[in-house]
């Protein structure tokens, strides 16, 4: 055989040759993300708006884990001046202040694993998206619009690094934290790091993930706007 490695054209001649296209570990998740791909792109024609449609469909299917990372970073959030004022008065201590820890997350319903969870539970997905979006012919010389002429190649421009960069730092702004002060100023480089890796990345994967942290962003300013409707005012003294 000789001719592009695209996986339906493969597994029309042979099955077996269809798996000389590699997803990674992933791959069974992988193939039914290409198949959801490729279903997007034949209502509307083209790529990019399909790997739009697709990131938002990936990102509805695991709001119920997004949403149960926020709620525990939320928790802990509102503990955090107790965990200080702890820290302070154990730091001398380290058994009693893991003691005192447990005990206070143990008394509040706070899971300290509680948001690692879901973000691992939603790992596979999105590793094997990311291998989808690496190893698919369909981009090749793919246009999206305006500047980007081809998916599989970088953003000349630069655009979509920039909004992805601008996107995680305003999610950066808006999710709750437990970080002491040195490690958030640390944390607060990351978007531009991200930036920076981003550049010669093809423009289809920039573009999946800039939507994907778009994405997350709105979802979790969704549910802060309706967890301040829903919050009991404190009484007036």
């Amino acid at each position: 055989y000789v001719g592009p490695k695209a996986h339906a054209t493969l597994q029309k001649i042979d099955p077996l040759l269809s798996q000389t296209i590699n997803f990674g570990f992933f791959g069974s998740i992988g193939k039914i993300l290409l198949w959801l791909l490729r279903w997007f792109h034949s209502f509307v024609g083209n790529w990019g708006v399909a790997i739009i449609l697709l990131t938002i469909l990936v990102r509805t299917v695991v709001l119920p884990l997004n949403i149960s990372t926020f709620r525990s970073s939320r928790k802990m959030a509102d503990l955090q001046p107790k965990v200080t004022a702890l820290r302070a008065r154990l730091k001398d201590d380290p058994t009693a202040m893991n003691q005192e820890m447990m005990k206070l997350w143990k008394e509040n319903g706070v899971n300290p694993l509680g948001g690692c969870l879901p973000m691992l539970l939603q790992l596979p997905i999105f590793f094997a998206y990311y291998q989808v979006l690496s190893q698919s012919i369909e981009l090749y010389q793919a246009p999206f619009i305006f500047w980007i002429k081809d998916l599989s190649v970088k953003d000349h421009f630069y655009v979509l690094p920039l909004l992805m960069a601008a996107a995680m730092w305003f999610q950066q702004k808006i999710t709750p934290t437990t970080m002491d002060p040195k490690q958030a100023k640390i944390m607060q480089w990351l978007p531009l790091v991200f930036a920076l890796m981003m550049v010669t990345l093809p423009a289809g994967l920039t573009l999946y993930i800039f939507i994907n942290t778009a994405a997350g962003v709105l979802m979790q300013q969704m549910f802060m706007k309706d967890r301040s409707k829903t919050a009991v005012p404190a009484k007036a003294k």
